[in-house]
């Protein structure tokens, strides 16, 4: 098989007709209103609002201010945040910058997201509220987590980076617990090339999100919060109405894509695609395989680099877990977190975007299976 040229990446961002891309421009350069809440922006709100099932939602410059905004919007007293090692750096980042220590919960071996079984032993007295992760576009056990929550008077802040448009048992990710944090990053199923959002039921506490994302300006002028600069503008407005224009039409592609490999890679001892969670929808925004190395015969890293003697780039991903990373040397234990460090050392991410032709995703299979001994 030939070396991929160009390489096929992990992911290639999503892109409306570009003729339609320079009307909203054309729009932009009318107005000469750049940012601070512009007509795009209004209307992406708006439009995010239906789209999300949630009655308030703020839009910010990218998905980690987002999360910052929203645990300060929580106005906790300084203490712990439990949370899941196997995430997005950000996460982490996020607490440990709003001056919270993080508190790290196993996850559960199917779906490693946060293991609810586990969480409740977790809390101490110093626990000041609950971040649980979706991931891949799985979403957590969100009842048995707020079920907890309530009954240790706990606020529950969802990132939902992976989880855009994702329901269970019909009901939107953003309808649970306090709030939710989606990241429109390019490399996302739904994009704003940069951006993000927080989407919470709490009418007070999404202004207080206006606030923090605004220097602490309210519509009075008052400044009520001290907050940074996390606005939105309106290019990255322009490309996100777009983009949802197209988001349903791009998931039914992308599944099409996690078919193709699904049934290529059916049945091979020791690789195994994650399940879904039942009763949940699915946005296909990664393809997260695992290799067991004593059964499939390699193991994860091996296979990565087999595949990038091709020119394809597939991702460890979450690799290293939070808890391992070098700015946190010494201060966490990876292993009481035993699943999420196994699910770190095993899992890759194999390319996945709407446009993958069907011939690469056969030859990235024959790589795959190819490396078994």
């Amino acid at each position: 098989m030939q070396k991929k040229d160009p390489p096929i990446l992990v992911t290639r961002p999503s892109m409306p007709p570009v003729e339609e891309y320079e009307a909203l421009v054309r729009e932009i350069f009318s107005s000469r209103y750049l940012t601070n809440g512009g007509a795009l922006h209004l209307r992406l709100e708006t439009a995010l609002k239906e789209k999300l099932a949630t009655p308030h939602l703020r839009l910010f410059t990218n998905g980690h201010l987002a999360l910052e905004c929203a645990i300060a919007a929580l106005h906790l007293e300084p203490g712990e945040i439990i949370t899941t090692p196997f995430t997005f750096i950000s996460t982490t980042h996020a607490i440990v910058r709003c001056g919270f220590t993080p508190v790290f919960c196993d996850v559960e071996p199917d779906f490693f997201t946060l293991d609810a079984t586990k969480l409740e032993e977790r809390i101490t007295p110093r626990t000041r509220a609950i971040l649980p992760v979706h991931v891949y576009g799985n979403p957590c056990d969100m009842d048995a987590i707020e079920e907890i929550a309530s009954r240790h008077n706990l606020p529950v802040l969802y990132d939902a980076a992976h989880a855009f448009g994702v329901t269970l048992h019909g009901r939107a990710v953003a309808d649970f617990g306090t709030a939710s944090m989606f990241s429109f990053h390019a490399t996302k199923c739904y994009h704003t090339i940069e951006g993000g959002a927080v989407a919470t039921g709490d009418a007070a506490y999404a202004e207080l999100l206006n606030g923090y994302k605004n220097f602490g300006f309210h519509a009075d002028d008052e400044i009520r919060e001290v907050g940074g600069n996390a606005k939105m503008n309106e290019f990255q407005a322009a490309m996100g109405l777009l983009n949802l224009r197209y988001f349903d039409r791009e998931i039914e592609r992308r599944a099409h894509v996690a078919a193709r490999y699904r049934e290529n890679l059916a049945g091979i001892a020791g690789l195994r695609f994650r399940p879904v969670r039942e009763g949940a929808s699915q946005n296909h925004a990664y393809m997260p395989v695992s290799f067991n190395p004593f059964v499939f015969g390699a193991n994860r890293d091996q296979v990565s680099d087999a595949l990038k003697a091709h020119g394809i780039f597939a991702r460890k991903y979450f690799y290293p877990l939070t808890s391992e990373a070098a700015c946190y040397a010494g201060r966490f234990d990876p292993a009481e977190t035993p699943i999420a460090r196994e699910a770190s050392q095993s899992v890759l991410t194999l390319p996945m975007y709407a446009d993958l032709a069907r011939s690469d995703v056969d030859d990235i299979c024959e790589i795959v299976a190819g490396c078994r001994k």
